[in-house]
């Protein structure tokens, strides 16, 4: 992969909508276990997540996972496991940040703002440290010699730290996806609201049902009433004039 090609793959991770299952801070706790694992062999992690990540196919196995120019240019389909081997133990940075970028391309992961600080924060305590180092090693002043070491320490302590924290997050995100996790929650379905057809008589209520008139069943329909005039029971007039009536 050019100079080119990896600014362009950089622009298209600015776009990817979603983030790791775990962030950086958060990894501790997810799987306290792994990550003190990671922390004491991080080689080993590293080969296994790889594996894990290409779906234990050796045969997609690309150096670096295709992301430096080395890759394919080392004999990995001969003998992939050896190259992986060689990779995680004399490039274990680069193994690392691989494994990440072929999760995050995969899946559309972004890498959020917390997770650069922190690694940003790393490679600059790593920057600083290398800067003291070759002043200490100009000028012979032994306090900068003194705080050269002292940065060195601090920063190897952070670069295992991060790095363990990372490739546990990578752990639990494959295990999301492996389904080790449980089910997802699924999505609650709304209830259909009652919505005013063309085809009902009458439109359903909008708030309170009309009150059932009293000895009748709910939904019963009210008696129909007598048609004519008079109404029933209403006492029927004479003829005109009345009998008996003398003129």
């Amino acid at each position: 992969m050019g100079l080119d090609d990896q600014v362009e793959k950089m622009e298209i991770r600015k776009n990817y909508r979603n983030v790791w299952h775990t962030n950086l801070l958060s990894t501790i706790s997810a799987d306290t276990p792994y990550c003190l694992f990671s922390l004491f062999c991080g080689p080993c992690v590293s080969y296994m997540l790889r594996k894990r990540a290409l779906y234990n196919d050796m045969s997609r196995y690309v150096c670096c996972a295709g992301y430096l120019p080395c890759s394919g240019k080392c004999g990995e389909s001969k003998c992939p496991e050896l190259c992986l081997c060689t990779e995680v133990v004399c490039c274990f940075c680069n193994s690392v940040a691989s494994t990440r970028f072929l999760l995050q391309d995969e899946f559309n992961i972004q890498t959020t703002q917390c997770d650069n600080c922190i690694i940003g924060f790393m490679f600059c305590l790593q920057q600083l440290a290398c800067i003291c180092s070759l002043v200490a090693c100009i000028t012979g002043n032994d306090e900068i010699g003194d705080l050269a070491q002292m940065l060195s320490c601090l920063s190897d302590l952070v670069y295992c730290t991060v790095c363990a924290c990372i490739q546990t997050q990578h752990k639990v995100e494959m295990d999301k996806r492996d389904g080790k996790l449980g089910p997802q929650p699924a999505m609650a379905v709304p209830s259909v609201q009652q919505m005013s057809r063309i085809d009902q008589p009458v439109p359903p209520y909008a708030g309170y049902a009309p009150q059932q008139a009293y000895g009748q069943p709910y939904g019963y329909p009210p008696p129909p009433q007598a048609q004519g005039y008079p109404p029933a029971g209403y006492p029927q007039p004479h003829a005109y004039p009345p009998p008996g009536y003398s003129r």
